[in-house]
């Protein structure tokens, strides 16, 4: 019964101590945002111009990876980014062609970011909790979202209705 107790008390330590780094980790972005941004009247508090030197985790489809970015301090965050301005072709569509073109489309984003580290600039909040949309550049300073738009494998996007992948014949 001893031994559970510690493990039990260990365990709470651990979470507690990766509890503290998230806390830590997310002030110091706060206070970076703060310190880089222009004042008040001239910058909305839901953006950041950047750069975030960033390491690519995985690459989830073509317009969404999911990175740690290095914040401050060797600190990190594990966040998910959308790709700023492009709608990439899903996964899971609604036709072979989509779910080919979507497959072509992540290849190319991993095949892109093959040395892992990308830049993050115009970061803003998604309208998706739990990620955020920003322009993301390779270590060559290739944008993606204009690869994959000069590919073929995205479509220009601003919030609006998004263009269909699929003839309609073809659902």
């Amino acid at each position: 019964m001893g031994g559970a107790r510690r493990n039990s008390r260990f365990g709470l330590q651990a979470w507690a101590v990766r509890g503290t780094h998230w806390i830590i980790a997310n002030i110091a972005l706060a206070v970076m945002v703060l310190a880089a941004s222009e004042p008040a009247s001239a910058a909305s508090p839901a953006s950041f111009p950047g750069p975030i030197e960033a390491r690519v985790l995985r690459v989830l489809d073509g317009d969404t990876i999911e990175v740690a970015a290095h914040i401050w301090l060797e600190q990190e965050l594990t966040v998910r980014v959308r790709l700023l301005g492009i709608d990439a072709p899903e996964m899971k569509g609604r036709c072979a062609r989509e779910r080919g073109l979507a497959l072509r489309a992540r290849e190319m984003v991993a095949a892109t970011t093959v040395r892992g580290e990308v830049s993050l600039t115009q970061i803003q909040y998604d309208k998706y909790g739990g990620r955020v949309v920003a322009r993301v550049a390779a270590v060559d300073g290739r944008d993606l979202s204009d690869a994959l738009i000069a590919s073929g494998l995205a479509h220009r996007y601003d919030g609006g209705k998004k263009r269909p992948w699929c003839e309609t014949a073809e659902r």
